[in-house]
């Protein structure tokens, strides 16, 4: 596999640029610390409940997510994360609940990453992936997926350990493939998603399964979805994918067929677009460009040569 050149430092993929957050692993299992980190009055913790926080707009117009020291915090019993410190040594925690908590002022919001992702500080940002990502993996992970038992938390919530059978847990993340697909001719292959609304187009992208390299599964996926042959793959950059817990590989690959052939389950339609095609048909409205968020929207930058027209969340 060989590396794309780096073309994302002028404009980091979402998720994924510096947070100045130091996840601090090695306190996870240090009580008294987190104990004492907890209770310090320069913590800061936020809630985070169902993938979503509360984001709120400062004087100044820029936009993060409500944070309140903890001794103002809402109780929890367990769910209780730490997700690091920054470099002025402040700690940070998000507590999981079943409900975001009302704001007086009624100025803040509820926000997912889709929308929150594209306003945030990238140490928002990083802080709102971490917390959302430990959040889904605590609700469906529960019990023991060895014996059945009711698991407890541990490690700040980093870990679900039995109490029956002794095993431990940790987070999972799903590697995917995601990639842009160009042949001979420089055409992109763009394909829509069987319950994608009309003229919703974005690169084609599939899951990693046991005993497989990342090359294979891009040639795989791309043969599966659309008939189309892949030779050579090149890597471009990774983005953090809590939807509900993947991490998404971003890869360049050169088609060796151009013959479609979409598989009617996941892809309704695929087609191959020129640089001039896909400026029109974005700007007649017959492709809508995928979300900015999405590494899928960068990956098809490298190849467009500029930013695409933006969208609504």
């Amino acid at each position: 596999m060989t590396t794309w050149t780096d073309h994302t430092a002028d404009r980091p993929i979402s998720l994924t640029a510096p947070s100045g957050i130091d996840r601090a692993a090695h306190h996870r299992l240090d009580e008294a610390w987190l104990a004492a980190a907890w209770s310090h009055p320069t913590t800061r913790c936020f809630v985070v409940s169902g993938g979503q926080v509360l984001i709120d707009e400062t004087s100044d117009g820029h936009t993060e997510i409500v944070m309140t020291p903890s001794f103002e915090a809402p109780l929890t019993e367990a769910h209780r994360y730490f997700l690091g410190t920054d470099e002025d040594g402040v700690s940070y925690f998000a507590l999981q609940k079943d409900a975001l908590p009302g704001r007086i002022d009624q100025s803040a919001r509820a926000a997912g990453l889709r929308e929150a992702g594209l306003l945030l500080s990238a140490r928002d940002a990083g802080l709102m992936v971490h917390a959302v990502g430990l959040e889904n993996w605590q609700r469906t992970h529960r019990f023991c997926s060895r014996c059945g038992e009711r698991t407890v938390i541990a490690a700040a919530g980093h870990i679900r350990r039995c109490p029956a059978c002794g095993a431990e847990h940790y987070p999972r993340t799903d590697p995917a493939v995601i990639m842009a697909v160009t042949d001979d001719e420089d055409r992109i292959l763009l394909g829509r998603q069987v319950h994608w609304p009309e003229g919703r187009f974005s690169t084609l992208a599939g899951f990693v399964e046991p005993g497989e390299s990342i090359e294979q599964a891009v040639r795989r996926e791309v043969f599966e979805e659309a008939g189309i042959v892949v030779g050579q793959v090149e890597y471009v950059a990774s983005q953090p994918w809590p939807f509900p817990s993947s991490l998404m590989l971003g890869f360049m690959a050169h088609a060796t067929s151009t013959e479609i052939d979409v598989d009617g389950e996941e892809i309704h339609e695929a087609r191959w677009f020129s640089r001039d095609e896909l400026g029109a048909a974005f700007e007649s409205g017959e492709v809508l460009p995928p979300y900015g968020i999405s590494i899928a929207a960068r990956l098809i930058e490298l190849w467009y040569g500029k930013p695409l027209p933006t969208r609504s969340v």
